[in-house]
């Protein structure tokens, strides 16, 4: 079955440490981007999420990362576990970043 408990890295070289999941499917931990697009220096920042406990290991989940330590903005990802060609747990996922913005008006602008 899939486990999320660990380190994980994309592509880019952004890192997820999940701490626990419990046994109803609930976890946090902490998100490193490698990635960003503020002048602030990056820092790791807390994430929640959830996922199916499927029996045959390959579990949808999410999960919401608060950047509030360096910037204004928040993201969500879905995603699911599969298991590799070679043996190994592969996260496919997909994301949302919703960034702070000054007015209605600007809205559209806001999300990525």
């Amino acid at each position: 079955p899939c486990d999320l408990t660990g380190w994980w890295e994309n592509d880019l070289g952004s890192r997820m440490h999940v701490l626990e999941v419990d046994g109803e499917g609930n976890f946090s931990g902490e998100y490193h981007t490698a990635v960003s697009s503020t002048d602030k220096p990056i820092q790791p920042s807390p994430l929640v999420g959830s996922q199916h406990l499927d029996k045959d290991g390959q579990c949808t989940f999410g999960f919401t990362v608060n950047w509030k330590n360096f910037s204004d903005s928040t993201a969500v990802f879905v995603g699911q576990c599969f298991t590799g060609d070679k043996g190994d747990q592969v996260l496919q996922t997909s994301w949302l970043l919703r960034e702070k913005v000054d007015s209605l008006p600007s809205d559209w602008k806001a999300t990525r």
